[in-house]
């Protein structure tokens, strides 16, 4: 009765929350396995920022109370951003359902877990459905564990919970809280535990991680805290590479643009969401930045370091978007430039304003000028990865590729890269000639004579 398996949907902050669950379970005495077929307890860490996600975490909650209903000693549970917002309502559809666990109370685990299993070993009745939703002061201090098996290369880090922002579209802010940091020394001890076992590259989480400690930690020598958070994360022996995510354009003022300059271990890489290219748009999805403004942040950083590489976010047929507020969307795409994006078809949720606005746009439209900008992001990447050829990139190397006998890593513009030498070079950090290349990934040779064997 005790393996358990953990399925999570969305965001890396929901892989790191999923991630410590499991740490503190195995400290319990669980072991968690690597299917739900070889599983007793099968718990969904779930995702609501669209309704895709949902859908797709109830469907699969549905399959599992078939199997509950002829084996009563099986235990399923959801936890994360859905049973934050939904809350006990899930249990109307799905009464099967054991554990409904929020955002701020996922260290509770395990003691709500033992309530199950350990009555059922002793043959003696169980309890009913357990719901917990409170919030808790202190629970972003809770997200500190990590996997002993997944102590690799790189390593995510949250340093912060909640979203004081009210963008029209989002439903985070009601399922994650309002903005909590952890204190830098608690941050720094945990990067330095994780330095001490092998980790070389760390990348800091928050929903939006250029607002940490705002209001909390005091603004010192013109420096924000999360600029000062990076400063002391940048001093730290062992860490090679710094990145973070996600941010908002408004934390991108002239101190966290000179860190690019000033910090080397700071990745020349920025995940800078835009939503949308037209300011009519923006303000209505209550975004506090113009398209002006924005492009004069990615100035900015491209004039502190000049070979930055950029990912953004883009919503697609938000409500009352005209084809040209499109137009507008797909100049800014241009222009920057994007290495990556994740382009997303505007989706309803519950209790934002955006799904009660008029003038909602077809499904048709939204899928036809989603195609349009995939395209557009598909021959950008292509171009930026194909004037790397002929270059030495370096790579940090995080293991075998899954097929052939490559190994794999990212170069600091977080490209993945391909090519062969001995596994005795994972962890390293190392020369890389890129000799071909595809809009998604580089492959090349390592430069350094001897290194290769």
């Amino acid at each position: 009765m005790n393996r358990v398996y953990i399925k999570t949907y969305g965001c890396q902050m929901n892989e790191r929350d999923s991630e410590a669950v499991a740490s503190q379970l195995i400290e319990r005495g669980y072991r968690i396995v690597g299917g739900e077929d070889e599983a007793d307890i099968v718990l969904l860490n779930t995702c609501s920022v669209r309704d895709q996600a949902e859908q797709k975490a109830i469907g699969k909650m549905g399959y599992l109370a078939k199997r509950k209903r002829s084996d009563p000693h099986f235990v399923i549970g959801f936890m994360g951003c859905m049973a934050q917002n939904r809350g006990a309502g899930l249990l109307e559809s799905l009464p099967d359902v054991d554990l409904i666990i929020g955002t701020q109370r996922f260290h509770h685990v395990p003691d709500y877990l033992d309530r199950f299993v350990a009555p059922r070993e002793a043959g003696i009745a169980v309890p009913s459905s357990i719901v917990d939703i409170e919030e808790e002061p202190g629970s972003q201090n809770t997200i500190r564990e990590h996997l002993p098996d997944r102590q690799g290369v790189s390593a995510f880090v949250s340093i912060m919970q909640g979203c004081n922002m009210a963008c029209t579209f989002c439903i985070v802010p009601k399922t994650r809280g309002r903005e909590r940091a952890r204190p830098i020394d608690e941050i720094v001890e945990e990067i330095e535990g994780l330095a001490a076992q092998g980790t070389r590259e760390i990348t800091l989480l928050g929903q939006i991680v250029t607002s940490y400690g705002r209001g909390e930690i005091p603004v010192r020598d013109g420096k924000s805290p999360f600029v000062q958070l990076l400063e002391r994360v940048n001093e730290i022996a062992g860490i090679e590479r710094i990145r973070f995510t996600s941010p908002h354009p408004r934390g991108f003022n002239r101190d966290l643009a000179e860190a690019y300059r000033d910090l080397p271990k700071l990745c020349e890489y920025v995940h800078l969401p835009l939503q949308s290219g037209s300011d009519r748009i923006l303000r209505s999805m209550n975004r506090p930045y113009s398209r002006r403004k924005y492009l004069e942040i990615v100035a900015g950083l491209r004039e502190n370091a000049p070979g930055m590489y950029f990912s953004t976010d883009i919503i697609v047929g938000f409500p009352g978007e005209t084809e040209d507020d499109f137009r507008q969307t797909c100049e800014v795409f241009d222009e920057v430039g994007y290495d990556m994006a994740y382009i997303f078809k505007f989706s309803k949720r519950s209790g934002t304003p955006a799904a009660e606005m008029d003038d909602q746009i077809p499904a048709e439209v939204k899928e036809a000028r989603n195609q349009i900008l995939l395209e557009v992001l598909q021959r950008q990447s292509e171009r930026r990865n194909r004037a790397l050829i002929g270059t030495t990139e370096e790579v940090l190397v995080e293991g075998p590729a899954r097929k052939g006998d490559y190994l794999t890593g990212r170069t600091r513009g977080n490209r993945v890269a391909f090519f062969k030498g001995s596994e005795r070079l994972i962890g390293e950090l190392v020369p890389v000639r890129i000799e071909h290349a595809t809009p998604s990934s580089l492959y090349g040779s390592l430069v350094l004579a001897g290194v290769e064997n």
